[in-house]
């Protein structure tokens, strides 16, 4: 549990509260407004589904794939072998072998390649999701013992009827939290631009051996 775990069952109660008095609209020229249009979602709703993203699953993630790192290494070992045999077909091995060797792990464009590419991507998403919920608790905390606060708890009391300062209240409430999320969120756009070169599908660079070929020597053999 960490500190976004601890708050977040005041945090959902008061942004409840905010979301609540925002369901009509924020004061008119709030600053408050670009960031409602941009992420289309109220505050309150916002923190409760980033609640769910927690670094662990995606360190975890990292290094399970990292594990199948070695699995290709002995691939590679028995292709390293050397072969007894000589001849046409012995050189056509010797060709494919290579190009697999290449494939299988040789520089960014290979299978393991991709995998230390995908392991630091889930990585790099760890430290993110860690980062952006450290930032959250940090504002919550804020707001939970705001002047603003206050105003919007009375203002949502049974019998009350919100006025123009609680609605401004749970703007600057909704801004100061959209706003953390925001950059968490231009975080995570980076962190994929970054790293999408190096997640593409690896394709083959051995020699392709077709129909074309093989029919020319089966129309040999018989």
């Amino acid at each position: 549990m960490d500190a976004l775990d601890r708050l977040a069952e005041p945090g959902l109660d008061l942004l409840g509260r905010v979301d609540k008095l925002l369901a009509a609209g924020a004061p008119d020229g709030h600053r408050l407004w670009p960031l409602l249009r941009r992420m289309r979602v109220l505050p309150g709703t916002a923190v409760r589904g980033f609640l769910d993203l927690y670094p662990g699953p995606l360190a975890d993630a990292g290094r399970a794939v990292r594990q199948l790192v070695p699995t290709y290494d002995g691939v590679c070992g028995v292709l390293t072998d050397p072969v007894s045999w000589s001849g046409p077909a012995a050189s056509a091995y010797d060709q494919t072998r290579t190009a697999l060797l290449r494939h299988l792990d040789e520089g960014p464009e290979s299978l393991v390649g991709r995998l230390e590419s995908t392991a630091g991507y889930a990585d790099a998403l760890a430290d993110w999701v860690e980062s952006s919920r450290r930032a959250l608790a940090r504002a919550l905390a804020d707001v939970l013992g705001s002047a603003e606060a206050v105003r919007v708890r009375v203002a949502t009391a049974p019998g009350v009827e919100p006025s123009g300062t609680a609605l401004l209240a749970a703007a600057d409430i909704g801004h100061r939290v959209l706003a953390v999320l925001g950059v968490a969120y231009d975080g995570a756009e980076t962190l994929l631009r970054q790293w999408s070169p190096s997640l593409t599908e690896v394709s083959w660079r051995g020699p392709a051996f077709g129909p074309t070929r093989y029919d020319t020597v089966t129309r040999i053999r018989y």
